[in-house]
């Protein structure tokens, strides 16, 4: 009987020692193709996905639409007042105002600074002077609070 003068050279050519060089030599290849296959499955151009896998980039694209279509109601009124001083006139925006206050009273606590802010954006469209002249109590004195902030 013939033994080996090394003990250790026989001991790693089992079946084990193969399987383990095959998955030493497929695992990273494998893991790169899922790696590049999952970046390929992102939508880079930033148009909404048609596809019905949803990818990390949708979901965070998803995010800010909805929070940009789910914005403040306070914030949506400011931005239709403002349009409305810009088509019409202050006074037509304020009485806007008073009546989305009665309509929701919820609003009522943003009303101050709803006034404020059309003081501000009138003393830019029509000057100090002639925005002072639009002046009304609606939410107190916060329009003409506005306009002398502007002014000043």
């Amino acid at each position: 009987m013939t033994h080996s003068k090394n003990p250790q050279t026989r001991r790693g050519r089992g079946p084990a020692r193969r399987i383990g060089r095959s998955l030493a030599l497929v695992l990273p290849v494998v893991l790169v193709l899922s790696g590049t296959l999952a970046v390929a499955r992102v939508n880079w151009s930033g148009n909404p996905s048609t596809s019905p896998v949803l990818t990390a980039a949708d979901t965070s694209a998803a995010g800010a639409s909805s929070r940009a279509a789910a914005r403040a109601p306070q914030d949506v009124l400011r931005d239709q007042l403002l349009i409305e001083l810009q088509k019409k006139n202050p006074g037509a925006a304020l009485t806007q105002l008073q009546q989305a206050v009665d309509d929701r009273p919820s609003l009522a606590k943003h009303c101050a600074s709803i006034a404020r802010s059309l003081g501000r954006a009138a003393v830019r469209v029509y000057g100090p002077t002639k925005a002072q002249s639009y002046s009304r109590p609606v939410c107190d004195t916060s329009f003409a609070a506005g306009v002398v902030a502007a002014n000043n």
